[in-house]
């Protein structure tokens, strides 16, 4: 099985987000795609199969799979357009979120996404006493969403991971900030799939675009993810849909050998 690692939302290796994508030919079992997922043991593991017109996609954690990501999308179009599908532009892919499309522009590639919605909830002390802050707001959608009143705060933000895996609600847990040089910054922690802190996540940015076009007033925004690696998003409000531009630099390249009874 061909396997490869790429940095999405980087413009060069060892910054964004790695996901590892396998491209193949038929589907294999779940338990197998997420036997690969955690020995890679990367934040997200992108198994995709062309079906006729386009491709059919899914996601592993090491701790299961997830429902939509950003970040490994980016990274399975940049190999299916530069290795395998290099006369396309446009790549639309099948997912358990619904279809998919990336648009390669240049050597940025963006991603339309569905727009996440949230609602409004309060502030529990549990949540307090994980981050270790006070937000001043809180939104829920697959994930939590926590408004803070800085960049630094969200920088140097230093929460409880097992009290964050402990929270009842949200799959993850985000942190955002009107930014300096960017609109708005964030951080994402997802400790209940095993990964504390994401680098880049691009599913995030799903339900914060909205969030911060609604708050700034503007449809065009520049993101930037406060991981230790970090990433620049190019956002736009659509409504309905996101849309998330970055780009990608392969890491590796590699054959995965596993036995046939698996």
């Amino acid at each position: 099985m061909k396997y490869f690692v790429v940095d999405a939302f980087a413009e060069k290796v060892f910054e964004g987000n790695p996901a590892g994508v396998c491209i193949i030919n038929h589907w294999i079992s779940e338990e197998l795609m997420q036997k690969i997922a955690s020995e890679n043991n990367l934040s997200e593991t992108a198994f995709a199969v062309k079906e006729e017109e386009q491709y059919s996609l899914r996601w592993f954690t090491p701790g299961g799979e997830v429902n939509l990501c950003g970040h490994a999308t980016l990274a399975t179009a940049f190999i299916l357009f530069n290795y395998y599908d290099n006369h396309l532009n446009d790549i639309k892919f099948s997912t358990i979120s619904g279809e998919l499309m990336v648009t390669k522009k240049g050597d940025t590639y963006e991603l339309d996404f569905p727009t996440v919605l949230s609602e409004d909830i309060t502030v529990t002390d549990q949540m307090v006493k994980a981050l270790g802050i006070l937000p001043k707001e809180a939104y829920l959608n697959r994930d939590l969403v926590f408004l803070l009143d800085s960049e630094e705060e969200v920088l140097n933000l230093s929460p409880d991971f097992s009290l964050l895996e402990k929270l009842p609600e949200g799959l993850g847990v985000c942190v955002t900030a009107k930014g300096r040089e960017y609109d708005f910054v964030s951080r994402g922690f997802y400790p209940k799939l095993k990964v504390n802190e994401d680098p880049v996540t691009g599913s995030l940015h799903c339900s914060l675009i909205p969030i911060w076009a609604k708050k700034l007033g503007k449809q065009e925004l520049l993101a930037r993810q406060l991981s230790e690696r970090g990433g620049t998003l190019y956002c736009r409000d659509e409504g309905t849909r996101v849309k998330m531009a970055g780009k990608a630099v392969l890491y590796s390249e590699a054959e995965l050998h596993i036995q046939a009874e698996l």
